[in-house]
């Protein structure tokens, strides 16, 4: 098992894990994490929820698009990623209505967004930030990367 996703006051939606499950193997194939016994908890959620969850956690009292919560920190992958224990590499919560509202504000499709969402969530779950440039500038390749793999590109397929 790669993935579990579990819904919070959403309904459950065969669209979005196709879209997640795609995203999630790929990241997952790219990073050689394929093999490993780690593997990735989703909650996707609603605003309110994840302003919930930003004030609680991050004391940030506002609505967001997506939360990560990384449960190792980047030197101790390596170590996890040959254990043969079921481990969580992290947890995403995103929030579908703003990945909806921010597919129509950047003219992407709704797979796009929330593709783009998994995948920049499972960088920061590896460790990768966006807080100086060179970090931003090797994160972004990453998503990139992935995303191209994918065949997903920015605002393609819009109706």
């Amino acid at each position: 098992m790669l993935y579990e996703i579990n819904y919070l006051d959403i309904e459950e939606n065969a669209e979005y894990e196709s879209i997640i499950s795609k995203a999630i193997r790929e990241c997952f194939k790219i990073e050689n994490l394929d093999s490993s016994n780690l593997y990735v908890n989703i909650v996707l959620t609603t605003p309110e929820h994840i302003r919930e969850y930003n004030k609680q956690y991050r004391n940030i009292d506002k609505e967001t698009d997506v939360l990560s919560f990384p449960m190792f920190e980047k030197e101790e992958l390596q170590e996890r990623k040959q254990s043969e224990i079921q481990d969580v590499l992290g947890d995403m919560v995103i929030s579908i209505p703003r990945i909806k509202e921010q597919a129509i504000e950047y003219e992407n499709t709704f797979e796009r967004e929330l593709s783009y969402m998994v995948v920049h969530s499972f960088y920061h779950l590896l460790g990768y930030d966006h807080m100086e440039e060179k970090d931003k500038k090797q994160m972004r390749e990453k998503e990139e990367n992935v995303l191209n793999k994918l065949g997903i590109k920015r605002g393609e397929n819009l109706l």
